[in-house]
């Protein structure tokens, strides 16, 4: 079963190939996503991996949380799923 990853603290510069080469080291990576503004087309500094094999997934986990990738120290958790997490505040449930 896959299992998706938050990827949080991501160097500006670091491209979704570059997330893809480091976590590969780890298990086969399913999909890389760096998320980005859409206005400015720049990265936001933060994404997600996902990997096809949760045990891959956790030792990722491991591994990564609170290391250095290009030059950013970064934090790696597994992601919660928005659909499940509801809305984030009470003005949101007025629209």
């Amino acid at each position: 079963m896959s299992k998706k990853l938050f990827i949080g603290g991501l160097n500006f510069k670091t491209s979704e190939e570059g997330l893809r080469n480091v976590f590969e080291s780890i298990g086969p990576v399913d999909e890389v996503k760096i998320v980005m503004d859409y206005e400015t087309g720049r990265s936001k500094g933060f994404g997600f991996v996902t990997f096809a094999d949760a045990a891959h997934a956790s030792e990722a986990i491991a591994q990564f949380d609170g290391q250095e990738v290009d030059g950013r120290q970064v934090k790696v958790n597994e992601a919660i799923d928005n659909r499940k997490r509801g809305p984030r505040d009470a003005r949101s449930e007025r629209f």
